[in-house]
């Protein structure tokens, strides 16, 4: 923890509020400087440009710090060269020889808790220049900032080569799951089906029984707890027992799918969602699961897509889909083939988990958090 005198930002830093340009000054051609709106333009470490602007109202610096002034609250990037921020962002610019960038944007990740926290008092989640002037900064001497920022920059730098590290054993693991599909279709013995002849759709709600389930929901890494309880009608929410597959129907083109297996407990969800299990003796629901998430599963859902805003994929229109199948027994070997490889997946996903979690640890034990 560092132990010193603290300053508000404004006395360490230039603060430049975004202000969003006219609409007619914008374009996707490179003309101007490149106009960050928001989060959504962030990276890693810096933004990735999708828009110019040839009117600037508000301009960053390369080398500033932009931060997210408007929900989500908090996240910061650095900007690569000069810019045009949006109402969406803030440019944080360190005075010379009162503080270093490395090291205050080090701080500003630190406190993105507290800047959110900030951001909850309105009615929609932002932060207002008063915040951020008032927000508290400890400030060491220049030299002490920069031997700082070094360091957790050295620590920061071993902890994302691991992360990269897991995060390819965790897409090796993924790889292979899909090796095993791709090798139970590799025999002769294979039959076209369209889906909603080997498939059939779980409709009915749980009844008065919901509260003893827990809500699940789908995203892109497949089940997890729902963000949200249960609404007004929660015995409209579907079973989503062992051996089920379910999905967001608008959300299923960015593979918001879900399986809950053997080891799974049984839950309910939500009743737009659809929720869908294997006919027996014709498809095996994990084995689907599986090649649903597969490019084969990726290319099926495309070709049903029609082009609209907000796609929205129900189990009429899935059903109209077409999938090569084999025999029912080598599903079944497929799939416990599949069912071993699910802790080893768990395991590096959790360890991934951990791991994404040790830089703010090593921010707060620098800061004092």
């Amino acid at each position: 923890m560092i132990q010193t005198d603290r300053k508000p930002l404004n006395d360490v830093a230039t603060i430049i509020m975004g202000q969003s340009p006219s609409s007619d000054t914008y374009n996707k051609t490179g003309k101007g400087l490149p106009f960050y709106q928001g989060k959504a333009d962030f990276g890693d470490i810096y933004p990735t440009a999708r828009t110019w602007c040839v009117e600037p109202k508000k301009i960053a610096e390369e080398d500033d710090i932009l931060i997210s002034v408007r929900a989500p609250v908090g996240p910061t990037n650095l900007a690569n060269a000069r810019c045009c921020i949006g109402r969406g962002l803030a440019a944080i610019r360190p005075l010379n020889k009162i503080s270093d960038r490395d090291y205050l944007w080090y701080y500003l990740c630190f406190a993105k808790a507290v800047l959110e926290e900030k951001g909850q008092g309105s009615t929609f989640e932002s932060i207002s220049t008063d915040d951020l002037n008032a927000l508290s900064v400890p400030i060491p001497t220049i030299n002490e900032q920069r031997r700082i920022a070094a360091r957790l920059k050295a620590q920061l730098a071993e902890v994302e080569k691991a992360r990269q590290a897991v995060k390819e054993q965790l897409s090796e693991a993924n790889k292979l799951a899909e090796v095993i599909i791709f090798d139970s279709l590799n025999n002769k013995q294979v039959v076209n089906h369209k889906l909603g002849d080997v498939l059939e759709e779980v409709k009915l709600g749980i009844g008065k029984n919901w509260a003893k389930y827990p809500v699940l929901g789908a995203t892109r890494e497949g089940l997890a707890p729902a963000k949200e309880p249960p609404g007004k009608k929660p015995e409209r929410y579907k079973p989503a027992f062992p051996g089920t597959v379910f999905y967001n129907p608008m959300r299923i083109l960015i593979g918001s799918i879900a399986f809950v297996d053997d080891d799974n407990a049984p839950g309910i969800t939500s009743p737009d969602y659809v929720v869908l299990k294997g006919k027996e003796g014709l498809i095996d629901s994990r084995w689907f699961y599986y090649w649903l998430r597969s490019p084969l599963g990726k290319q099926c859902i495309n070709s049903l897509a029609r082009g609209a805003v907000r796609e929205r994929m129900l189990f009429n229109r899935l059903a109209e889909g077409k999938i090569t199948l084999p025999g029912y027994g080598i599903q079944k070997m497929a799939s416990q083939a599949l069912a071993e490889l699910k802790p080893l997946r768990l395991a590096l996903q959790h360890k991934l988990d951990e791991i994404t979690l040790l830089p703010q640890q090593i921010l707060a034990r620098a800061f004092g958090g």
